[in-house]
């Protein structure tokens, strides 16, 4: 029992980093064009090797 009073402060800690973190992503713009990368990939000017 006394171990809870150690490990839940510690699940508290690191699930507000994770949504810290995640509001950090959010504000610098991750997220702006998910499906742009998806659509890029089916375009015709895709090519596995870069140009010289």
């Amino acid at each position: 029992m006394a171990m809870l009073v150690y490990l839940i402060p510690i699940s508290l800690l690191l699930g507000g980093a994770g949504l810290a973190a995640f509001f950090w992503a959010l504000r610098s713009k991750q997220f702006d064009d998910p499906e742009g990368d998806s659509r890029r990939i089916l375009n015709d000017d895709w090519d596995d090797h870069p140009k010289p």
